[in-house]
Parts: structure tokens; sequence; C-alpha cells
């Protein structure tokens, strides 16, 4: 007798149905407002962008001119003809090549002067940073007193100061006060304090290394990126001194080119007068010249200068 075998039902009971889990809804972020402060920034600096940009257009559209059309054409557009190789020659030829000179002469002090104001801030800001001596936090006061004091001034003492020791029209009357840089001095005691480890500091000494030799092998490489910063700044207030060198210099021949320039546009007589106006274009194209080396300094230097400025923003 044979068995018959029946299958399970496997029909789905409709009382017994399997319940569908709930999909989980993403989660909603608020709504918020449109940030207005951005577009505000964003405004902002356009405009500032703008108050920079456009005097140096104007300087270089202004360049290419000559006499008359200086005056007779849109200031942010070229002019009738161009006449600019013709103001450059001008102006390196006038007065048996005048302009020359007081390039090197500003060449001479700002390399001098910021150099020197660079070295001396990296070795002040250094001990101010890794030393402990008596009078420490006073020198350091005195340090930041004398950031607030205005270069301007402190000229006039300085004259009477330097007609004491005769050094009046003299290369040193500008280059001496440029070593004196209290905000570099600051600026590099800062940088210091983050930039060079006290554990690689005390391995130098143990290994029997001096504290010059320390310095000079190790902690001046890791100044690096602020040595340049303070050097491009010194480099700029260097370049455009106007004031000081001209009250101790009375040669010409000394002047720098902020002075120098100054002199020339001082020479000028305006369109009322009939006067020629052949010493504008030349004021304009050797101001366009004298502002070519400090673009091209920063340029090259730029890259240790932003890693100075962001040292010490992340804490390792």
């Amino acid at each position: 007798m044979s068995t018959a075998t029946t299958a399970p039902d496997r029909s789905p009971d409709p009382d017994h149905r399997p319940r569908a889990t709930p999909s989980r809804r993403p989660r909603q972020r608020p709504h918020r407002p449109r940030n207005r402060a951005s577009t505000a920034l964003t405004v902002a600096m356009a405009l500032m962008l703008a108050y920079t940009l456009l005097p140096l257009l104007w300087l270089v559209m202004s360049s290419t001119k000559n006499s008359d059309s200086l005056f007779s054409s849109f200031g942010l557009w070229f002019g009738h003809g161009f006449s600019f190789f013709h103001n450059v020659h001008e102006v390196l030829t006038y007065d048996n090549g005048i302009y020359v000179r007081w390039l090197g002469n500003t060449v001479l002090y700002a390399v001098l002067g910021a150099g020197g104001a660079a070295a001396l801030a990296a070795l002040g800001g250094y001990g101010l940073a890794k030393y402990e001596f008596r009078g420490k936090r006073a020198v350091f006061g005195a340090v930041i007193g004398a950031i607030t004091v205005p270069t301007t001034a402190l000229a006039v003492p300085t004259y009477l100061l330097y007609s004491k020791i005769g050094i009046v029209n003299t290369p040193w009357a500008v280059i001496i006060p440029a070593l004196a840089s209290p905000f570099g001095l600051y600026l590099m005691r800062v940088y210091a304090m983050e930039a060079v480890p006290d554990s690689l500091l005390e391995a130098a000494r143990i290994d029997g290394a001096s504290e010059l030799r320390t310095f000079f092998t190790i902690s001046l490489r890791l100044l690096a990126p602020g040595f340049v910063t303070v050097l491009l700044f010194t480099l700029v207030a260097t370049w455009n001194n106007y004031f000081l060198p001209l009250i101790v210099l009375n040669n010409p021949q000394w002047f720098p080119l902020t002075v120098g320039l100054s002199q020339w546009n001082t020479q000028t007589m305006g369109p009322q007068t009939g006067a020629t106006l052949d010493l504008y274009p030349m004021v304009i194209t050797g101001s366009l010249l004298a502002i070519i080396p400090l673009v091209v300094a920063f340029l090259l230097l730029q890259r240790y200068w932003q890693s100075g400025l962001a040292a010490g923003s992340v804490k390792q």
C-alpha cells in the first residue's frame, strides 16, 4: 500500500503577513537663511582690490603717454601714441642719468638697512624667546612701546643727533635708523617661540655645540620663514622712506628715489601757466620703474612669507 505525501502549503497566510520595516527618512537639515555676511565680505574685498589696483593701472597707462595726451585722454586707458620707451629713455638719461644714481642709492639703503634690520631682529627675537636674563620683561616692554612711536616723530631728533656726530648728508644717516625695527624684533620673538623647539636646543648643547653654532646651523634655518617676512616688511619701509632722507640729506647725489622723484615733481608746473610739462611723464614713468624691484622681491620671496605668516596657527 502506497502512502501519498502531500507538499506543505507554502501559500502566505493572510493573517500573518510580514511586517514591512519602516524606511528611515533622511533627516532634513533645518533651513537656514542665506548668509549675507559672505556677500558683504566679498563686496568689501572687491572694493579693496579696486582701491589697490586702480592707481597702479592709472600709473601703467599714464607711463605710455606724452605730455599732451596725459591731460587730454582718459586716465585709465591709452592715449594718442605709445611713448613708454621714450619716457623710459628720458628718465634714465635726464640730468646725466641722475635717476640711475638715485636707484643705486635706494638699493644700497634697502639692502644694508633692511638686511641689517632683519638680522638684528632675528638675533634679538631669538634671544628674547629662548634665553632667561635679568630685565627680560623690561626689554620686551620697551620693544612694545617703541612700536607705538611713529617714525616721523623721531626724524628731527635723529637729525639733531647726527648733526652732532657729523654724519648728516651721508648714507649712514639713512642706513643706521633703518637698522632699528621694533616690530620686526617683536615678530621674530613670537615666531622663535614656536618655530624652535627647546628640546632641539638642549640636544645641540649636549652634543657640545656652542650657542653661536647652534643659532647659525640649527635655529637660523628654522627661523628662515620669519626672517624673510621681516626682511620684506623692512625692505618696503626702507624703499618707501621719504621723510627721514628729506631731512638728513642735502646733496642730490645721495637722494633715494622717493626724494628725487619728489624734487622732479616740484619742478613741474600746471597747465594753466602755459609752461612745459615734460617732467610729468618722467615723474610717472620713474614712479612705475621704482616699484618694479619691490614686485620682483615679493614674487621671489612670497612662499617664505606665506609660510612665515602661517607658522604657529596649527598646534602640533
